[in-house]
């Protein structure tokens, strides 16, 4: 039983960390804003979130859990709430790009 919680906590660690390398390099390749605040949210939080499974199917006592718990709720309740309001201040003064293909009815046409 050992070897097998073993190896899907190294499988999550492995995994969580190659996400969490895919939205750092996101973050420094993308050149839209709207895509870099995407590629620091979905891959980073879900890679997080099984870096934190793997830590928790390797420990021993079961009272350090609920140090994880928070922080992974910490983390699910703050990335998307963070990227929500920058999203929405950039929308508001007008974007960095626009795009002349999308029609945007709230905003005034230039």
């Amino acid at each position: 039983m050992r070897l097998a919680l073993d190896i899907a906590s190294a499988f999550c660690l492995l995994t969580g960390a190659f996400l969490a390398l895919i939205a750092a390099i996101g973050v420094a390749r993308f050149n839209n804003l709207f895509s870099r605040m995407h590629a620091a949210t979905k891959p980073q939080v879900l890679g997080l979130l099984l870096i934190l499974l793997g830590i928790g199917l390797r420990m021993e006592a079961w009272s350090d859990l609920g140090l994880l718990v928070l922080v992974a709720v910490f983390q699910l309740l703050t990335a998307p709430v963070a990227a929500h309001m920058l999203g929405r201040a950039v929308y508001r003064i007008g974007g960095p790009d626009s795009d002349e293909r999308l029609v945007d009815e709230k905003m005034p046409a230039d």
